[in-house]
């Protein structure tokens, strides 16, 4: 586990595929980091993505938000601070070989993670991530090449939640976005919600 602090998108980009290469070769152990990244609107590889960034290039701009091709799955969306940002490094080799599975899973503990607050979150058929009513407070997009994972889940924790306005997030257009801080009424201490974390992700993976 390797807790990274602020992270620019194209730095954490680089790190992972490193660090993909060197989980193949036996390098490296599983690893989970946890980081945030400056506001960034990151693009999965469905192929309408970019249609879902609402904001023009000038606006972009002038909020200081960068645009970045992703190379995982899902739609487009949005990374700042007070975002718990989770890229799991993992051989899923040789008894958790399922897609399926790992998308579950990373919901699991995000679940999880929500219920040490009070919060009842859940999910939602046919669409990823982890739910509060009708409103999204973490999203999945993985990737996995020859069962090494990397990327993997945003969870608000004190999120700037009108910044998700400047897209379509995950290209759902009927549903919201929402933080644990909203949901609480205060803001949260990152380090502690990272602790919750580690602890679930841990339990989920039998780490």
């Amino acid at each position: 586990m390797r807790r990274l602090g602020s992270v620019p998108y194209g730095e954490a980009l680089d790190l992972q595929k490193a660090l993909v290469e060197e989980r193949r070769a036996g390098c490296v152990p599983d690893l989970l980091l946890l980081l945030q990244h400056p506001p960034v609107i990151t693009l999965g590889v469905r192929r309408d993505s970019r249609s879902h960034v609402i904001a023009s290039d000038g606006q972009l701009a002038m909020h200081g938000i960068e645009v970045h091709e992703a190379g995982r799955g899902g739609d487009v969306t949005y990374h700042g601070p007070g975002q718990i940002v989770g890229y799991p490094i993992l051989d899923l080799r040789p008894d958790r070989c399922d897609v399926h599975r790992y998308v579950r899973d990373l919901e699991e503990v995000m679940i999880r993670v929500c219920a040490d607050y009070g919060v009842a979150a859940h999910r939602v058929d046919g669409l990823s991530g982890a739910w509060v009513g009708t409103e999204k407070i973490g999203a999945i997009g993985v990737r996995i090449s020859r069962w090494i994972t990397s990327h993997g889940f945003a969870f608000n924790v004190n999120t700037r939640l009108e910044d998700f306005q400047l897209i379509v997030p995950c290209g759902i257009a009927d549903r919201g976005v929402t933080s644990l801080g909203k949901l609480l009424g205060e803001e949260l201490s990152i380090e502690e919600v990272e602790d919750r974390f580690i602890r679930r992700f841990a339990e989920v993976f039998d780490r």
